[in-house]
């Protein structure tokens, strides 16, 4: 599988994304994957307000028929042209990645396919597979670091006419990231709002993206992880009655549990325990934390914590697609992830 690094991937679409066919756009910034694919999708040239030139399938419409695929990619289109089948929710099932082997040794033409997956940890099926496959692009999608974060606030900015102050910029670092989908929509949302200003200050940034004290947000997150039901919804009303964006909880969620997806790896890479780990990784983590979280630790299995992780990023992507319903999306999801540490 020809394979780019993840700060790569603007260059390789611009110049060699035309050369392949076949995409795996994986990684645990679902955002990011989403807004990736639909990059690839639109420089393949396909027309896709056509419903006979863009085919879309969840993973799950390839579970209920697993030849779907090759019968897809096979098929004449009805009016000619060009044809694009978009595949979502991907991981390492085998009637996929054997679906994929097949096609990679003879690509059908005029024909595409992208794969979004989740997180695939090197080695895994959907990765392995096509290793010896050139004719397979796969695509990573990191988290953005604090490099990438910036540029996204300059090009954001920038194509609305707006400078932003030193402050304020680290006040937005400090509230965005994990997703790209949310990171970018927040900013949309900071442009129209200081719209016509000729600098944004700190105090736009905590009036539009939300000011929710750090002890609050760490409040519901701990009792997330402490499968404390009760001590949760007291936190969220506190949070609400601030009138703070439940978002941040969410957000701030998926950090936690992509920090212990990290620690977790290390754990079983380098066979030491939870504490050993917490002295490393979790060194920046307040005192009267670390007891809550070296305890989470141990409860969430590595598979666990990656499925976690992904339901935390779905379930984001979801409240910047449905806006109006982000309150009840998120407090529905951080309450599921809450029950399922309390039976852990």
């Amino acid at each position: 599988m020809a394979e780019i690094k993840s700060h790569e991937f603007e260059g390789f679409l611009e110049k060699s994304s035309r050369h392949y066919q076949i995409f795996v756009v994986y990684g645990p910034d679902r955002g990011l994957v989403s807004e990736r694919a639909g990059l690839i999708a639109a420089k393949t040239g396909v027309d896709l307000t056509d419903p006979f030139s863009l085919i879309k399938l969840d993973i799950g419409d390839l579970q209920k028929d697993q030849g779907r695929l090759l019968d897809e990619a096979g098929a004449i289109g009805l009016f000619g042209g060009d044809k694009l089948i978009w595949i979502r929710g991907a991981a390492n099932e085998k009637y996929l990645v054997e679906a994929l082997q097949s096609l990679a040794q003879k690509p059908p033409e005029a024909t595409f396919i992208i794969v979004e997956a989740g997180d695939l940890k090197k080695g895994s099926l959907l990765r392995k597979a096509g290793e010896s496959a050139r004719s397979i692009m796969a695509i990573p999608c990191y988290a953005d670091d604090t490099r990438a974060l910036n540029s996204l606030i300059d090009a954001e900015l920038a194509g609305a006419g707006l400078r932003i102050s030193t402050g304020a910029r680290q006040a937005l670092l400090e509230l965005i990231g994990g997703d790209r989908i949310a990171s970018r929509n927040e900013l949309k949302k900071l442009a129209l709002y200081c719209l016509n200003l000729e600098l944004i200050e700190e105090h736009h940034v905590t009036e539009i993206i939300g000011d929710a004290s750090a002890v609050s947000v760490d409040d519901a997150v701990d009792a997330i992880l402490g499968g404390n039901t009760g001590n949760f919804l007291h936190a969220m009303q506190k949070i609400t009655a601030s009138k703070t964006s439940i978002f941040l909880v969410i957000q701030a969620c998926l950090r936690q549990f992509q920090l212990m997806d990290t620690m977790r790896a290390e754990m079983e890479e380098k066979r030491v325990p939870a504490s050993q780990v917490m002295q490393t990784l979790g060194r920046h983590l307040h005192f009267k934390r670390k007891p809550i979280i070296e305890q989470a630790l141990r409860a969430w299995s590595a598979e666990a914590l990656a499925r976690e992780t992904n339901r935390l990023q779905a379930a984001i992507l979801q409240t910047r697609r449905r806006a109006a319903l982000e309150d009840t999306i998120a407090l529905q999801t951080l309450l599921s992830t809450t029950l399922q540490s309390g039976r852990k």
